[in-house]
């Protein structure tokens, strides 16, 4: 089955995103994500057996109790692989302790690995996926227009593992089903402890 570790911006956020785009959505060719899909990747796992959910949900509840809330917000974008020849249009993510969401991105691939679900994907870069192109485009435009992007903060305390099914959704979109979420329930005392 196909998973992902995600941090879901609350309904706040991603109306505010969801706005600044919708007037430029239209004047464009892009194919853009549905605001319903909107999420920050930290592990993506392409085939997890049926054996391995139980120490998988296991594993990523411990890793995400290391871990105490942060803050983030959605300012700015970018493009994979580089603007001149981008596939990939996204939002960047402003961490106000970028420390602590790559601890917590470590956390859950370690998490997806060493339960038999290794993650996909080389380094964890921050996003979250705005539209995609099925050729590669110049994307500098696009950039400049993010770029006067700057989204409301707000604290994450919980992460979820969510099942993606291809093509279930409407508009033959992938259908993200959350099958459990993990608290980040560490103080900056524990944290300290360790």
């Amino acid at each position: 089955m196909r998973m992902f570790v995600a941090i879901r911006p609350p309904d706040h956020v991603i109306e505010d995103l969801d706005d600044f785009l919708a007037p430029r959505r239209e004047a464009s060719r892009l194919r853009w994500t549905h605001p319903d899909t909107w999420h920050l990747t930290l592990a993506f796992m392409a085939d997890v057996p049926d054996r391995s959910r139980d120490e998988l949900e296991e594993r990523l509840g411990e890793a995400a109790a290391r871990r105490r809330p942060f803050d983030l917000r959605l300012a700015g974008g970018g493009a994979f692989p580089d603007p001149t020849r981008a596939k990939v249009l996204y939002a960047d993510v402003r961490a106000d302790d970028p420390v602590e969401l790559d601890r917590l991105a470590v956390g859950a691939r370690n998490a997806a690995a060493t339960s038999g679900a290794p993650p996909d994907g080389a380094a964890f870069v921050p996003h979250l996926t705005l539209a995609r192109m099925n050729r590669p485009v110049e994307a500098t435009r696009w950039l400049r227009v993010l770029g006067a992007y700057d989204g409301p903060t707000w604290t994450v305390d919980e992460v979820e593992l969510v099942a993606s099914h291809l093509g279930e959704g409407p508009r033959n979109r992938p259908r993200h089903e959350p099958v459990a979420t993990f608290g980040l329930v560490a103080t900056r005392e524990s944290r300290h402890a360790e």
